[in-house]
């Protein structure tokens, strides 16, 4: 049960933006990109994205808030389809 116990404790922290940082783009683009990293305790996920430190950024914390909303069990309504 000590699995469980670390699984619980880890799932009891919320997603953070750790860090995003200019970074060359990826072979084949253009532009400014931005590479990242999303922290939930021990747990990392790392990536790229295009656009400017501010706009990477405000993409990162709406990610961010739809992992939390997730992981607390939140939903959002759901947009009718025209």
């Amino acid at each position: 049960m000590k699995a469980a116990c670390t699984t619980e404790a880890v799932l009891a922290l919320p997603f953070t933006v750790g860090s995003v940082s200019r970074t060359a783009a990826p072979k084949g683009a253009e532009g400014l990109w931005h590479s990242y990293v999303i922290s939930q305790g021990p747990n990392t996920i790392a990536g790229v994205r295009a656009g400017t430190q501010t706009e990477v950024t405000m993409q990162l914390n709406l990610m961010v808030e739809r992992l939390n909303e997730r992981r607390t069990g939140k939903t959002r309504p759901r947009s009718k389809a025209r």
